[in-house]
This record gives structure tokens, C-alpha cells and sequence, in this order.
């Protein structure tokens, strides 16, 4: 008999139902309390039989409530395979069914999400709401993790207007992700774009890692996508993590606690320094952080390929031959292109040592310190910060002083004598421009210094006349 109903159910057939209760009024009752994989409910619901589930629904509406091998009910699997006619039939009989959780831990809600269908999502969540707050307990996801996982854009817009609930909107998983850091991590520009424009999402969000959605974006490879992602939360107020931390301890010294997790869109969907207040002055000093590093790489790269250039072909070229002896002329002496050497020494080593040792110690300084800059850039160290990049830039001096005291050197030791080249004059000229710059910062350094200080005396005064 039970082969006969579910040969019944894989047909659809109605009649050969109604006949097997004739021949057996107990046939469907038998699923309800023996151990069967699954009922013939689960197979019409799988194979979208909608009259089929119609006549055992009107018969034995418990049958809807009864789960498979998979802990799954026949709501799960009309959901799975979006039968929304099925599925409108087992919610009016048994509603609760949109709570049921499978092996897996996934309602029927979240079965709608993955697998996109919007209309089947949309009965679902007008019948019982409150399922698609459920969380899965493996990965602590709710419904939103799961359409950003699954790339289901239009079930996320759906589920966002649907519920208007803050703390649904930026829950997070268990690494503390909410769904704008698992878009910004898997690339879904069209995803962004939507929560980044919506007022409830909060952009400024930390996971257990200590990341921004910003973090994220600026950890991965600079592509096209890469750079749209990072202007999208820009213009929606995104900081980094460390800008949050300080920018907090900043504000909580002068205004005291405010907080910088929240999203605030503007019109124009541009940065305003009167909406954004002193978080404007973070983004602008992390945008020059940025622009610095990339600058210093380029030419740290060209400085470093330079330097190895004058290293491997030093100015005069080397020597092509080998020259074991050495002639004499009638002085007794032996002039520099007859003394002993080898193929590939250098050419002015032997006509002028000091020169060339000049040379290679300006050079090999320039080199270093372009590597230097190289390796602390690719390092992974925490040198974002602004005081990191000036202590780069002066090694960044170090090595440009270095190449153009290796370009004078090399210059003044191929020329001949009646040329005239005004090396101490461009000497005097660069050591004063680089004296001028470095003026200038100290001064700026000696401002704030002193503004720091000021503040220091008057928050001190301030402790002190509260106290009194």
C-alpha cells in the first residue's frame, strides 16, 4: 500500500489517492505515526503537484507539519523548487511550518533567500515575519548574511524595505560581520551600492577583527572594481578602523563620547565638510597617507633601479680585456691604462680611486635607503599613520641627496679639466633648498607642539577649577 500512494504522489495522480482510501481510509494517518523517510506530501510538494497536495491537505492537514529524513517539511521543499501555489496551501494549513529548521538549520525563509525566489519570500514573510529574524546558529548568519553570500541582490532589497528593524539590518555573524563587510569582501558593487544608501545601514561597523568594510576594501588587489567599492563608502562616510580610534579619543578629550558607527547620506553623495565636521579632516589626512605611499613606492622603485645601474655600469665603463703585466715608461713609471687589471673592473677606479669611491659610497647610500622605504612599504607593518610616512619621506631625502651627489661626483670625475662645471654652486643650491624644506617642517613641528601643550595647560586648569 505505502508503495502504491507513492507512486500516486510521484504522478500527481489524484484518482489512484482517492482509490487507495477507498481500498485503506488510514493510508495517510500511517505516515503520521510509523517511520518513513519521507510522506507522500514531501514527494508532490518536491514535484509541484498542487492538486495532489490539495486533496491531502483537505484530508490530513497534519501531514504539512511532518519532516523527512532532512528534518525537512513539505514547506522546504515547495519553497526550494519556488512552487508559490504549493506553497500558499501549506502556510494557510499550518503556518508555523515557516519556522520549522532542517538539519542545516534553515526555515523556509532562508531556503527563499538562497535560492532567489522573491514571490515565494514575499508569502512567507507576510504569513510569519518574525521567522526571517532567525538566526542560523552554526554560523550565527541571519537571511541578509545569506542573500549577500548566495548573491541574491533583489531578495536583500526585498527583505531591507520589508523590515524596518535596526539591529536586524546591521546584525552580525560570528566573526562580527554584517552584511555590508561580507559584500565588500566578495565584490558585490551592486549590493554596496544599495546598503550604502541606505540610512539604517552603518557603514562604520567593526567585526571580531578590528575591520571596517573600508579595511576590507583597501586589503584587497587595485582593480577598477576595487577603487568603485572604496569611492562608494567614501562618499558614504566610511573610515578606518584606526581613524575611528583616534578621531574617538580626539572628540571624547574636547566634546566628549560621540559615535562614529553611524551612516549619514548626503544629497549630493559627496564628502561636505559641515556634515561630516571633524571626521572630514581623518578622510583628508588618510587620503594624503594614501597618495604619499603610492608616491614613495614610484620612486623608491626608480631611484632603487637607478642606483643598481650606476653600481653594474659605473661612469667610464669597465675594463673589456684582462691585463696581467704592466709597461714602463722612461721615468720608470706605469701610466693608469697599463697597470694590472681584470675584465669588468671599473675604468675610473684606477685613473681616479677617490672619485670612485665617492661615487659608490653616494650611490650605495641612495640604494639602501630606497630599499629601505621598499621594504617598509611591503612590509604589512602599521606605517599608515602619519608620522610613519614623514619618517619615510626623510629617508626618501637621504636617497634623492644621495643620487644627486652620485650624479655630481660621477660628472666631475668624467670630465676633463678645461671643462667647467660649477659642481659647488648646484651643491650649495641643492643642500639650501633641502634646508628650506626642512625648516619649514620643523617650524610646523614646533606649532604643534606648542598648541599641544596649550591645550594640555588649559585642560589641566579646567581638572583643576572643577575641583575646586
Amino acid at each position: 500500500m505505502d508503495r502504491n500512494i507513492y507512486e500516486a504522489a510521484v504522478e500527481g495522480s489524484v484518482t489512484t489517492l482517492l482509490n487507495l482510501l477507498q481500498q485503506d481510509a488510514l493510508v495517510l494517518d500511517r505516515f503520521m505515526v510509523g517511520c518513513h523517510a519521507e510522506t507522500p506530501l514531501h514527494i508532490a510538494s518536491l514535484l509541484g503537484h498542487a492538486e495532489f497536495v490539495q486533496e491531502i491537505l483537505s484530508r490530513k492537514p497534519e501531514l504539512a507539519g511532518e519532516l523527512d529524513a532532512r528534518k525537512s517539511s513539505p514547506l522546504h521543499l515547495a519553497t526550494a523548487k519556488g512552487y508559490l501555489d504549493i506553497v500558499k496551501m501549506l502556510v494557510s494549513v499550518k503556518p508555523e511550518t515557516c519556522s520549522f529548521c532542517d538539519r542545516d538549520g534553515r526555515n523556509p525563509l532562508h531556503i527563499a533567500a538562497i535560492k532567489g525566489h522573491v514571490n515565494v519570500l514575499k508569502e512567507l514573510v507576510r504569513v510569519r515575519p518574525d521567522a526571517a529574524r532567525m538566526i542560523l546558529m552554526d554560523r550565527g548568519e541571519t537571511i541578509l548574511h545569506l542573500c549577500v553570500r548566495y548573491n541574491q541582490l533583489q531578495v536583500m532589497e526585498l527583505l531591507v524595505e520589508s523590515i524596518h528593524d535596526h539591529a536586524f539590518l546591521n546584525s552580525k555573524d560570528n566573526d562580527d560581520n554584517t552584511i555590508l563587510h561580507l559584500a565588500v569582501a566578495d565584490k558585490q558593487i551592486e549590493a554596496i551600492k544599495f546598503l550604502t544608501t541606505n540610512a539604517a545601514i552603518e557603514v562604520n561597523a567593526l567585526n571580531a577583527y578590528g575591520f571596517t568594510a573600508l579595511d576590507l576594501s583597501t586589503q584587497s588587489r587595485r582593480d577598477v572594481i576595487d577603487w568603485e567599492i572604496w569611492e562608494l563608502l567614501r562618499r558614504s562616510g566610511a573610515i578606518n578602523a584606526k581613524d575611528i580610534r583616534s578621531s574617538a579619543h580626539e572628540f571624547d578629550s574636547a566634546q566628549g563620547a560621540i559615535t562614529l558607527t553611524s551612516h549619514e547620506n548626503h544629497p549630493t553623495n559627496e564628502l561636505q565638510p559641515q556634515n561630516i565636521g571633524s571626521g572630514n579632516v581623518v578622510v583628508m589626512q588618510n587620503d594624503w597617507v594614501e597618495k604619499m605611499s603610492s608616491a614613495l613606492m614610484i620612486v623608491a622603485s626608480l631611484i632603487a633601479t637607478m642606483a643598481f645601474q650606476v653600481g653594474v655600469n659605473p661612469p667610464g665603463g669597465v675594463w673589456q680585456e684582462t691585463r696581467s703585466g704592466a709597461s714602463t715608461t722612461e721615468s720608470g713609471a706605469s701610466p693608469p691604462q697599463t697597470e694590472p687589471h681584470d675584465a669588468g673592473q671599473s675604468i675610473i677606479a684606477d685613473y681616479d680611486p677617490f672619485g670612485y669611491d665617492q661615487i659608490l659610497a653616494y650611490n650605495t647610500t641612495g640604494f639602501v635607503a630606497s630599499l629601505s622605504i621598499i621594504l617598509l612599504l611591503i612590509s604589512g607593518l602599521p606605517i599608515r599613520r602619519g608620522i610613519f610616512m614623514w619618517i619615510l619621506m626623510v629617508i626618501m631625502w637621504i636617497a634623492i641627496t644621495a643620487m644627486a651627489l652620485t650624479y655630481l661626483s660621477s660628472i666631475v670625475a668624467v670630465s676633463t679639466e678645461k671643462s667647467y662645471f660649477p659642481s659647488p654652486i648646484v651643491v650649495l643650491i641643492w643642500f639650501g633648498l633641502i634646508g628650506v624644506v626642512l625648516l619649514g617642517h620643523i617650524i610646523r613641528l614646533i606649532v604643534k607642539m606648542v598648541k599641544y601643550f596649550t591645550k594640555l595647560i588649559k585642560q589641566r586648569r579646567q581638572a583643576s577649577s572643577s575641583i575646586v
